[in-house]
């Protein structure tokens, strides 16, 4: 079984929405923080937010206010709603998990914002 998997990403028009979702191993879903980060072109691969295994979640601050980080604890999945989109959003999207200083990456899911 692949430990997270991606899906969701596509095009999408500036100010417009998309929501990606992450599944997720047991194992590696229960308890943990789950992290979603992104990668634009020629850039480093940036925190985008996480959310603990209680439901906290955090933001960076080029996306508060727009994103919105959610957990199924019972599906094992993570969530990314992304509203009001900028073309600057335009990125590989990718969902991570650390379990027992283990790290775990998808495969990533293409976001690309027109202007």
């Amino acid at each position: 079984q692949v430990p997270l998997v991606e899906s969701g990403g596509g095009l999408v028009q500036a100010g417009g929405s998309l929501g990606l979702s992450c599944a997720a191993s047991g194992s590696i879903f229960s308890r943990n923080t789950m992290y979603w980060y992104r990668q634009a072109p020629g850039k480093q691969r940036e925190l985008v937010a996480g959310i603990t295994s209680g439901g906290s979640a955090n933001y960076a601050d080029s996306v508060k206010g727009r994103f919105t980080i959610s957990r199924d604890n019972a599906k094992y999945m993570v969530y990314l709603r992304m509203n009001s989109l900028k073309p600057e959003d335009t990125a590989v999207y990718f969902c991570f998990a650390r379990v027992n200083s283990v790290q775990f990456w998808g495969q990533g899911t293409q976001v690309t914002v027109s202007s």
